[in-house]
């Protein structure tokens, strides 16, 4: 853990410009001690001690504006800038290198359990007031853009803006709009499948283990 709060401290110091000293970085940089905060309440969660990671969790929101549910789960060199209005729901997961500003969502929709927030690959860019919403992905280098509310997955290198978002450019290239709807329904068509296969191996297994039950009894 030592390791991954150094990193922390390195990471505000090679992507602000602003920051002028360590000292600074550890003391003024409120997305720093919320990180910190949250490892320790993550710790205390993952050992189901869930009232005491709540109360870190809660006294992290209070000092920094910065509210992250303990079950989330964060990776390393993550970079929250001025950060105040930041959620970040149970079951999210934030992957290595990504960086978001302030009044970042990482939230559900309020109708699933379970796994019900996004999951962020490496190195995403967040723009202030970006939405993300339910159990959806964003790929690798994706970028969302300010105030762009992101309902569905999004694939690895995509820029997307908008209110609903839509992606504008794929690796840095720009495209025609039903260019870039074509590949989105591409995506949603896959996921589908996915979803629908794991549908039926989840139902193949149950079926297994209420024969084997049936057996037993």
């Amino acid at each position: 853990m030592r390791s991954a709060w150094l990193e922390d401290v390195r990471t505000v110091m090679e992507r602000d410009p602003a920051v002028k000293s360590t000292w600074e970085a550890i003391w003024c940089y409120p997305g720093v001690q919320a990180l910190w905060l949250h490892r320790a309440a993550h710790l205390l969660y993952r050992r189901r001690l869930y009232f005491l990671a709540r109360l870190v969790a809660t006294g992290s929101r209070m000092a920094t504006g910065i509210d992250i549910h303990p079950g989330a789960q964060i990776g390393r060199r993550v970079f929250i800038d001025h950060g105040m209005g930041v959620v970040i729901g149970e079951t999210a997961v934030v992957g290595d290198d990504v960086s978001m500003y302030q009044g970042v969502t990482l939230g559900g929709t309020g109708k699933d359990a379970g796994k019900r927030h996004p999951t962020v690959g490496d190195r995403v860019l967040l723009a202030a007031g970006a939405i993300v919403l339910g159990n959806i992905s964003i790929g690798d280098d994706a970028k969302i853009g300010a105030g762009t509310v992101v309902v569905r997955s999004v694939p690895a290198g995509a820029t997307v803006v908008g209110a609903p978002g839509r992606v504008v450019s794929m690796w840095g290239q720009a495209l025609e709009r039903e260019d870039a709807q074509a590949r989105v329904m591409e995506l949603e068509r896959r996921v589908g499948e996915l979803e629908a296969r794991l549908g039926a191996l989840e139902e193949k297994r149950e079926g297994k283990r209420r024969g084997s039950t049936h057996r037993l009894a």
